[in-house]
């Protein structure tokens, strides 16, 4: 029997009937025993938590992981000018160990900056490519859920008639033949408008098939192709609980309703919907039904991969979008910093079937466990330690990390990562990619 005790820490534990509490966490073969002042540490080893906030692990409902490899590609882009350069000549440049490395890297930058959980939206242009993606996944040791996805290939996106691959059934049997362990299995799918009715009716039943979630990309401004997705499922009868949708920046309020009544949930990515023009995330009118809308990073091409920025976006969009039309009006915002928090550990847990597990420090729960720094210079002196983390901290003041009880970040250091050779390889690898891509130097240079 393996026993952590986390000493001495301000525990945020997001869990309604625990609140915050001043004292220690008691960690037992990877879950979370007791949480309490001064408890017993008989036989524990000691993490001494002093001068820092202890809460949930950052949860990331949306990313394209592989795409870590070609980060800063495309910082000022549109959406057109983003899928047009990674839909026609990136993603279709990696090769299975690109994917695996691509994956590893990414999920350890997600894990340096206190994400323990993410869902990996991850193209699969061959059996190989998804088999390369989740053993990076794997190796990182993050909690994460697989979205295994279709190839890259323009005639899978616009009213293609192209169910969803086959092997999606190989990958559950060989891969994920339970659904207890840290990675887990869902399908990455299109919405109506991508793909022709026919289709999505096919890829949702795939997924009830399966048993597993689905992470869909749903409403955002793309060329017009897709109109009003959420109504299309709706009249297909496809809305459920076991769906996730992304973006939404689109959807009417009847939509996000039929959302709200098929017990569904939402993922945004606030710093991208507004640097490549998806437009502005709906977060006021999404909790007004009673929807979460949950946070991710989505790509690393344009967005740093941190949740710190997305908490902080998300405060004041969802803030801004209380300022009444009339300015002499009261302004009269609800979203608090601890809202959002809550978004992206509790109800990010939720959007990914993981509330049972994850999501909040609570006896019994999985040990997914961030040390954030409340004595840096950006961070001190600590007052409300959720505010600490919403408002003040970033990447740097991520101090440890754990996932299921496994240290994999200690004292700021990732533990058991050889740093030096990985920046060799990824290194040669975004000019491997790059090269196979056919991107010219200026296109490098510039990201477009």
């Amino acid at each position: 029997m393996s026993r952590l005790l986390i000493r001495g820490g301000r525990v945020v534990t997001m869990d309604p009937a625990l609140g915050d509490v001043d004292g220690d966490v008691l960690v037992v073969d990877g879950r979370i025993a007791e949480i309490g002042p001064d408890l017993s540490a008989a036989d524990a080893e000691i993490l001494d938590a002093t001068g820092t906030v202890v809460l949930p692990g950052f949860v990331d409902t949306h990313r394209h992981t592989y795409q870590s490899l070609v980060r800063g590609l495309l910082p000022s882009c549109t959406l057109g000018e983003f899928m047009g350069t990674i839909f026609n000549s990136v993603a279709p440049a990696y090769t299975p160990e690109l994917m695996r490395l691509g994956n590893y890297v990414g999920a350890l930058d997600a894990l340096d900056a206190g994400i323990t959980t993410m869902v990996d939206w991850s193209p699969s242009e061959t059996p190989d490519h998804a088999d390369g993606a989740i053993e990076g996944l794997r190796q990182a040791g993050i909690r994460a859920m697989y979205a295994h996805g279709m190839p890259a290939g323009g005639q899978w996106w616009y009213r293609s008639e192209l169910n969803h691959p086959a092997d999606a059934r190989r990958i559950r049997a060989e891969h994920f033949p339970s659904d207890d362990g840290l990675l887990t299995m869902a399908l990455a799918l299109r919405q109506p408008g991508n793909v022709v009715d026919e289709v999505a009716v096919n890829d949702w039943k795939l997924s009830r098939e399966l048993g597993v979630r689905v992470s869909v990309h749903t409403a955002m401004r793309s060329g017009g192709a897709t109109g009003h997705p959420i109504r299309s499922l709706h009249r297909l009868g496809l809305l459920g609980e076991n769906t996730t949708f992304i973006h939404c920046t689109t959807s009417a309020d009847d939509e996000i309703a039929m959302i709200a009544d098929s017990g569904g949930t939402v993922s945004i990515a606030p710093y991208v919907e507004l640097v490549m023009g998806h437009g502005l995330p709906r977060i006021t009118a999404m909790l007004a039904h009673g929807v979460a809308p949950t946070l991710s990073i989505d790509t690393v091409t344009t967005s740093p991969g941190d949740m710190f920025t997305q908490l902080r976006m998300a405060l004041a969009l969802g803030r801004a979008e209380a300022l009444p039309e009339n300015p002499e009006d009261p302004f009269t915002p609800t979203l608090t910093h601890r809202d959002v928090l809550r978004l992206a550990t509790l109800d990010g847990a939720r959007a990914c079937g993981l509330g049972d597990r994850t999501g909040t420090l609570t006896p019994g729960k999985a040990a997914d466990v961030l040390l954030v720094r409340a004595d840096s210079i950006r961070t001190l002196p600590l007052r409300d330690p959720a505010a600490t983390v919403v408002s003040s901290a970033d990447r740097a003041d991520v101090d440890t990390v754990l996932v299921a009880g496994v240290i994999r970040k200690r004292g700021g250091v990732l533990v058991g990562v050889d740093l030096p050779r990985l920046r060799a390889e990824a290194i040669a690898a975004h000019e491997d990619i790059l090269t196979r891509a056919g991107l010219k130097t200026e296109d490098r240079a510039a990201g477009e």
